[in-house]
């Protein structure tokens, strides 16, 4: 067992390394620990007093459940709108307290269990890998819960399925969110991924809670345009707090 567990670790590592090379990384960082979540208040404190919120929570039209195990079943039953396409349900993984949240658009062609499998699933763990993260510390949700005919949320119940998923941040309450590829950023920010990035924006919750959240490219578009591995570095780096906005 124990050597497994060795083997496992040097893979990880290895693909780590893969990642920080693509990105362009050629220097180190820092030698200390990230802890970006010790001084998050801080850091939020001060940006809430020069940049007024980005991102706020609106009622639903509907009456969405206010607990997250009921919610969690409600998002992937007969209620949802998604509930008459195509396919399975694949529901939220990743602890309910987790402290990062990561918000992709829908479930890739491969993915049967989970969110995010095959080679865009290895390049999005090879991305927390990269950040001291897993899966197993990580919440990780969808816009969509099925995946579309088309494989883009439609844009007819797009701002639904913004409001649900605002619902689900505010109920999960995670300390950072990354929202990841256009879609995500539409539902959670109401802007796409180009006028998002490079800096924090804060969604605000109705109970005076707030999340800070940051943009980035989906993993599937950096398999399609590997150069952009350089800002997606950039955008983790600035989620863990290693750089500024």
């Amino acid at each position: 067992m124990g050597a497994d567990q060795n083997l496992d670790w040097t893979k990880a590592a290895a693909s780590a390394l893969d990642w920080w090379h693509d990105a362009g990384v050629d220097v180190v960082v820092g030698d200390e620990g990230f802890a970006w979540l010790d001084s998050a208040a801080q850091q939020l404190a001060a940006r809430q007093a020069v940049q007024p919120a980005t991102a706020a929570v609106a009622p639903a039209s509907d009456a969405l459940p206010e607990d997250l195990a009921a919610f969690a079943a409600w998002r992937v039953g007969e209620a949802a709108p998604e509930a008459r396409w195509g396919g399975g349900a694949i529901a939220a993984s990743g602890p309910a307290d987790a402290e990062l949240m990561v918000f992709v658009d829908c479930p890739e062609r491969d993915d049967r269990d989970l969110l995010m499998e095959g080679e865009v699933g290895r390049l999005f763990e090879r991305m927390l890998t990269a950040i001291g993260r897993s899966r197993a510390d990580t919440a990780l949700a969808s816009v969509c819960v099925r995946r579309p005919t088309t494989g883009r949320v439609p844009r007819d119940i797009e701002a639904r399925l913004g409001e649900i998923a605002r619902h689900h941040v505010a109920l999960a309450f995670p300390k950072r969110l990354l929202v990841m590829g256009d879609a995500a950023s539409r539902a959670i920010l109401t802007m796409n991924v180009a006028d998002a990035r490079g800096r924090f924006h804060t969604l605000n919750h109705k109970n005076g809670r707030v999340t800070q959240v940051v943009a980035s490219h989906h993993p599937r578009f950096l398999l399609d345009r590997p150069t952009a591995k350089a800002e997606a570095w950039k955008d983790l780096l600035l989620l863990t707090g290693e750089v500024e906005s």
